[in-house]
């Protein structure tokens, strides 16, 4: 099942078509971290997970749930053996490149509204001009109440966009390198144009906050401590004559959360040996950073009170006995082999190839393999056996050629703990841009990895 075209085997494709049915659901509502986690909680919980708070102890078969921050979540099914006796991991990470407001965004400039803001994660800023854009977010005032901004995604809402030089006018701009063709501050979104009534400095944007006051009940003030995402307004959609692809925005890494998801939602308590895990992170595309990151403290802590529920003596040894003896996948995606541009891609069976089921990547990092876990080989024969028991197709490449580039995932950061990581999930056209493509055989071969790793009980 190594490096074969994985639609060969599907007499009857339903299966895989279903399953992408829910994850363009998936992908349309949940298109930021806190979108994203608001329908992972609603999956979890409609096949009976439960929320960690609700548990004063823990046994065997028990679904749990528990949301950091509203930014990620982790879930559990408590395993027949201890906690100790270690996890079967999955890892993802739920945030996506995109376009953030800044702290005091509003400015007026031309007679137009604008919105000043900061890029999020690694774009090609020239993407992100003339396309149709939502505003997702939350502004948290200072009584304490939390205004939540969704604006763009219905079809009677408004939309906005990112300005780009007519090409008439452009001949100097097209001179420019492709980096720097669009500068991060001339990222700013187009917000409006009506003047206030009886105004003639900054009218259009007093007119703006009227109507932001009067809608949505927040003062200019108030962006100080809110948090707003720009994000593609389009619907994921099919792909292709044959329906086989997904094309649409937040597939890095959101392909991989939800076959991960979906993994531990359907898995059978009754069946699962080792604990399973699933940890949904923020902030893999700036570093893992940050408190609901995956370098953050927080799976550690869940943990160590999951031990402790569990009735297990020493629960601070045991936690650490427990990351030590679990396995864990890092579900990110990794480039798929781009027909338009083979030079960068990695040569031979090192590529990774649309239809041709999950990939691993041993290693992923920079130049010199900078940065990354690099696997033990040992874990990899482990799961190939997984793989071919149940089989899944499977591949393996690398991150494009060698000195192309390369990139990172949260794999490192659990590796801390001296478990066995290795990244594995699906291959990605357009990484990083506002319209990603995966193969939809890809992603149904993926969660039924997942599941089957999950379900192990060696």
């Amino acid at each position: 099942m190594y490096n074969k075209n994985a639609w060969h085997k599907y007499k009857n494709v339903k299966p895989v078509m279903d399953f992408s049915e829910g994850y363009k659901d998936f992908l349309n509502k949940g298109r930021t971290e806190r979108l994203a986690v608001d329908e992972a909680v609603k999956i979890l919980k409609a096949h009976g997970f439960k929320d960690m708070h609700s548990f004063k102890k823990i046994k065997t078969g028990d679904k749990i749930y528990i949301i950091n921050r509203n930014k990620n979540v982790a879930a559990f099914i408590i395993g027949s053996k201890p906690i100790s006796a270690g996890m079967h991991i999955l890892g993802s990470h739920i945030d996506s490149p995109r376009i953030d407001l800044k702290q005091n965004p509003l400015y007026e400039d031309t007679g137009f509204a604008m919105l000043d803001t900061h890029y999020y994660g690694g774009i090609k800023k020239h993407q992100w001009t003339t396309i149709p854009l939502a505003l997702i977010g939350v502004v948290c005032k200072k009584d304490g109440s939390i205004v939540n901004i969704n604006i763009g995604l219905d079809k009677d809402d408004p939309i906005f966009t990112i300005t780009d030089l007519l090409i008439h006018l452009s001949d100097k701009q097209l001179q420019q390198p492709a980096k720097t063709l669009i500068s991060g501050e001339n990222l700013d979104i187009t917000f409006a144009t009506i003047p206030l009534e009886g105004e003639n400095e900054e009218a259009v944007k007093k007119n703006v906050l009227k109507l932001l006051k009067n809608k949505y009940h927040f003062d200019e003030e108030d962006f100080t401590s809110a948090e707003i995402e720009a994000v593609p307004a389009y619907l994921a959609r099919d792909c292709g004559i044959d329906r086989s692809m997904v094309a649409g925005y937040g597939q890095d890494d959101r392909s991989c959360s939800y076959a991960s998801l979906m993994a531990i939602a359907t898995a059978d308590p009754k069946k699962v040996t080792y604990t399973s895990c699933l940890i949904l992170v923020d902030k893999e595309e700036t570093g893992s950073l940050g408190a609901t990151g995956a370098g953050s403290y927080f799976i550690e802590n869940v943990l160590l009170d999951l031990v402790h529920m569990h009735e297990e003596k020493h629960p601070t040894l045991m936690t650490r006995a427990a990351f030590r003896n679990s396995k864990m996948i890092s579900s990110d995606v990794t480039a798929a082999a781009d027909p338009l541009f083979k030079e960068v891609n990695a040569p031979h069976r090192n590529m990774a190839r649309f239809g041709h089921g999950v990939c691993f990547n041993k290693y992923t990092g920079h130049r010199g393999k900078s940065g990354s876990n690099d696997a033990n080989p040992e874990f990899i024969a482990y799961l190939r056996k997984v793989l071919d028991d149940n089989g899944i197709d499977h591949q393996s490449s690398e991150l494009g050629a060698v000195d192309a580039g390369g990139g990172g995932t949260i794999s490192y950061v659990l590796a801390k703990y001296n478990m066995d990581v290795v990244d594995a999930g699906v291959p990605l056209l357009a990484m990083h841009s506002p319209l990603e493509i995966v193969s939809k055989v890809d992603l149904y071969e993926a969660y039924l990895f997942y599941k089957a790793f999950l379900l192990t009980n060696k």
